[in-house]
């Protein structure tokens, strides 16, 4: 179920103090979080975070495009491996 449209978006205050700071300073700098609910707000486009997935931090560019998402989209915490090789009893060749 998505938040009410009277709340707003869900943007943690830790990360949009961060944004601002490294705006003040005109850095670069990457901004780790293990915050995947956030959304992105505008003030994030061009900004590069470090989202964690349960085990590590994926890099994640934000672009305009991304804008009213969250942070843990573009995170995936699973990784498939591929389907099995069917066989020749399972395709029938039999």
């Amino acid at each position: 179920m998505s938040r009410s449209a009277k709340k707003g978006p869900y943007v943690d205050e830790k990360i949009l103090r961060k944004v601002q700071k490294i705006e003040l300073e005109k850095g670069k700098k990457t901004i780790k979080t293990w915050c995947r609910r956030c959304s992105i707000s505008p003030e994030m486009v061009g900004f590069t975070f470090l989202v964690h997935n349960g085990k590590k931090f994926i890099s994640v560019f934000v672009s305009e495009q991304m804008v009213g998402h969250k942070l843990g989209e573009f995170s995936p915490t699973r990784t498939f491996k591929a389907h099995r090789a069917p066989t020749e009893k399972a395709a029938g060749l039999t």
